[in-house]
């Protein structure tokens, strides 16, 4: 997401960095650029008006800090503001001390609503809730049945009665059965329509009028662009909506609802869904998504990412491994299974701050982390028997003949993995001293390195 506006603005501020001091036509030059690309990223075009407006009065101003240059601190200006027209800082689920936590999901139909409710549901359930799924959408054919299919897979309770009940009645029944069965959120999937009318709107405003929830999620489709704001700005009017949650973000490049509809609606984005796979919705850091368009990483992001992701049972055997130089191929493989978690390579190069750069160098190069070489070097390492891969001194020629067609790889690729293996655990003897777990590095982050660093994989060319 914001991939191309990204683009376009650190190259505006590239050409800034070049001047040693700036006059008021360097910031105009600079501000039309950001205009055009505010404007392509499909910015609603009001919003963008007063975007350079504010960062023009600023800039030209008299804001001068001894430890900035002219062109850090436009850049600083406009990532502060940019901050603002995402929403300012993060907004949370209103978590109520008296259970249960109503929270009511409204939208329209194929926006992704019941998907993202079993993933707030999950969400929560994470953070230690335990929720309920209601069933209210009565109209859409399956609905029910597939709000039922998540919470099997999820292992969350899904409440649903019989054909023919209102969805005003099982919305007030579902609070009833969470009081007594010790759900502290009940997580309520309304129907949606094809487009907003007033049967919908009145329905949704009589399932609030009798259930008092304390948060109504609007859910919008991202790649509906200025569209997904109109929605936003329609359903706010008549239900006061308390948040949105933007879906499939990772299908639209601008962002453009994204940065117009706080400013459009007053409303600010909670949560980011990101693909149909069932995992929790990703919380909206409008300060570290700017950074992130700006090119400046996104470093906290990826911490909470890899203290969620690796397992620090394993980093301690893994200390240990590495203090008796016992690290092998096994180590390797889980290591980088751990690494593949965290996402795309392209996506972990964007929350590390210069890596703009790298990260185009790389385009077309097919890095994703569970791509081709990374599959093909869990097939080589997989074709071997255990005393192989706890001890690569004994693969002699005919071993890497039999390995080779056991992956369906070349000689020479088993021969190029063995050879950076070899140097992998060279290196690694020189990190013995190095703590991992809670107080050091993150195991994973090693190999994550090498992989961004020197050492090419192999089948790279």
């Amino acid at each position: 997401m914001f991939e191309g506006l990204a683009d376009r603005l650190q190259e505006t501020f590239k050409k800034l960095r070049g001047h040693g001091k700036l006059t008021e036509d360097d910031v105009n030059e600079a501000m039309r650029d950001v205009r055009m690309a505010l404007l392509e990223a499909d910015v609603n075009f009001k919003v963008v008006k007063q975007f350079i407006k504010t960062v023009k009065e600023r800039a030209v101003g008299q804001e001068v800090m001894e430890n900035l240059t002219p062109a850090q601190l436009v850049v600083k200006i406009v990532n502060e503001e940019l901050t603002t027209l995402l929403g300012g800082s993060q907004s949370k689920i209103n978590i109520q001390p008296n259970p249960p936590t109503i929270i009511m999901m409204v939208g329209l139909q194929g926006a992704g609503k019941t998907t993202s409710a079993g993933k707030l549901a999950l969400t929560l359930k994470k953070q230690g809730k335990s929720p309920l799924l209601v069933a209210g959408d009565i109209y859409r054919p399956a609905a029910i049945t597939q709000l039922q299919v998540i919470g099997k897979q999820l292992n969350i309770p899904v409440f649903a009665m019989e054909q023919g009940t209102s969805p005003v009645t099982i919305a007030e029944e579902s609070i009833k059965y969470a009081s007594g069965h010790l759900n502290d959120v009940v997580i309520i999937d309304t129907a949606g329509r094809l487009q907003i009318d007033e049967k919908l709107m009145q329905e949704l405003k009589d399932i609030k009028s009798t259930v008092n929830p304390h948060e109504i999620l609007l859910v919008v489709d991202a790649m509906t662009g200025q569209e997904a704001v109109n929605v936003a700005d329609a359903f706010n009017k008549d239900l006061s909506v308390d948040g949105l949650i933007m879906t499939k973000m990772d299908g639209d490049a601008r962002g453009g609802a994204a940065l117009s509809v706080k400013s459009v609606t007053g409303l600010n984005v909670k949560f980011i869904g990101i693909g149909e796979k069932l995992e929790p919705l990703a919380p909206f850091y409008p300060d570290r998504m700017a950074s992130r368009i700006l090119g400046m990483g996104d470093v906290l992001s990826l911490i909470e990412k890899a203290q969620a992701t690796f397992d620090i049972e394993e980093a301690k055997k893994l200390e240990k491994k590495l203090r008796k130089d016992d690290f092998t191929l096994d180590d390797f493989l889980n290591q980088m299974q751990q690494v593949k978690k965290l996402g795309s390579f392209e996506d972990i190069l964007g929350m590390i701050p210069g890596m703009g750069d790298v990260k185009k160098k790389l385009e077309g190069k097919d890095l994703d982390l569970d791509g081709k070489e990374m599959r093909q070097i869990e097939a080589i390492i997989k074709s071997m028997t255990p005393k192989e891969r706890a001890d690569i001194s004994i693969i002699n020629g005919s071993r890497r003949k039999r390995i080779a067609m056991g992956s369906g790889t070349r000689v020479q690729d088993v021969n190029r993995l063995l050879k950076q293996f070899g140097e992998m655990q060279k290196m690694m003897r020189k990190m013995k001293k190095m703590k991992m777990g809670k107080k050091g590095g993150f195991p994973g982050m090693g190999a994550l390195k090498n992989l961004a660093g020197g050492m090419k994989l192999p089948f790279m060319r």
